[in-house]
């Protein structure tokens, strides 16, 4: 593929010479002759310009180089985009596989794919085209989308409703029973019966190994175009919000309520039953612990503004010589103070 054709595919504009031939992408440090690299943070121009690539996706044209630029609003979305044009995953042929295991009353689209050892219950819908890859188990009743795909070990419980254009990475299990029990008297537990569902609607990818758990009534709903990384639990009854970027080891409680483009850095942790509004940044081990205005950008446990935040972590290696400090100042007051005034 020319470098022409790609500027033309991705509606970007060359500095150089759009006839180099490219057969792949690469980050700077790894970029051959014949490879497309990007360049998305300025404070990495300098390693731009002794990178072996071909071309560099960039938001303005690049000094002091010999790779011709491509130049774009946005070089990181169009560096995955451009990915896209050299990488297809493997795609299994349509049909289901003899050594796959599904009820006579589902009912399956075209074209799609069911590997070995999948199971699929009574009465599931699957969508065209869909993709479930071995040892994936979809249980009675689940409907589902077109453009599905499911990867190895992932499940999808009882009754669950999935959107189109859903991914579900290996291990994810949709659907699984909220953490609900009631204590007796004696002080052991009454498990609750976990009757609602969860909803996944369309453009959602859940990474490896994340649970999304159904409600104890109604239903848990994760929203259009969310993307969940790996490790992370949503409980049971939360609404995660469209556009919405769960990083990899938040935790959401029962009940939170995300509105929408809401983004929480890794290893967030949010209480139940309140709610963090539309366009709303986490940093990274924030803990959440009460409603957050539109538009917040918080941090710490717990959560407060992010700029306050900064502001007390700077403080905060150097309390213990504030406080020498603060007790020497005391000690010199006391030595100065007149004993009548004591």
């Amino acid at each position: 593929m020319t470098l022409g054709d790609i500027a033309a595919a991705l509606g970007c504009t060359l500095h150089g010479d759009g006839g180099l031939t490219i057969t792949g992408v690469a980050t700077l440090d790894a970029a051959g002759p014949t490879d497309l690299t990007f360049l998305a943070n300025p404070k990495y121009a300098a390693r731009a310009r002794t990178s072996q690539a071909a071309a560099v996706l960039v938001s303005a044209p690049l000094d002091g180089s010999p790779m011709v630029s491509v130049v774009s609003k946005n070089p990181y979305l169009d560096f995955a985009r451009a990915l896209a044009m050299f990488y297809r995953a493997p795609r299994p042929a349509a049909g289901i596989h003899p050594l796959a295991s599904v009820d006579p009353t589902a009912s399956i689209g075209e074209g799609a794919s069911i590997g070995p050892f999948a199971v699929v219950g009574a009465r599931v819908t699957l969508g065209r085209h869909a993709v479930v890859h071995p040892h994936v188990v979809i249980y009675e009743g689940v409907t589902i989308g077109d453009d599905f795909t499911a990867h190895a070990h992932a499940s999808v419980r009882e009754f669950c409703r999935i959107g189109h254009r859903v991914t579900l990475q290996n291990g994810v299990v949709i659907g699984g029973d909220g953490f609900g029990f009631a204590k007796r008297a004696d002080g052991s537990h009454e498990k609750i019966v976990q009757s609602g569902v969860t909803v996944i609607e369309d453009d959602v990818e859940v990474q490896t190994l994340s649970s999304i758990d159904r409600a104890t009534l109604g239903e848990t709903r994760v929203k259009r175009g969310a993307k969940v990384d790996s490790l992370v639990q949503v409980g049971h009854a939360c609404v995660v919000g469209e556009d919405n970027i769960l990083c990899a080891q938040t935790g959401l409680a029962g009940s939170s309520v995300l509105g929408k483009n809401v983004l929480l850095a890794g290893q967030v942790g949010v209480a139940g039953h309140l709610t963090i509004h539309d366009n709303t940044i986490a940093y990274a081990q924030s803990g959440i612990n009460n409603d957050v205005p539109a538009g917040s950008v918080v941090a710490g446990t717990p959560a407060y503004d992010a700029k306050d935040w900064r502001k007390t972590s700077a403080v905060l290696p150097r309390l213990a010589e504030l406080q020498r400090d603060l007790r020497a100042i005391k000690a010199r007051l006391a030595e100065l103070t007149p004993p009548e005034a004591l």
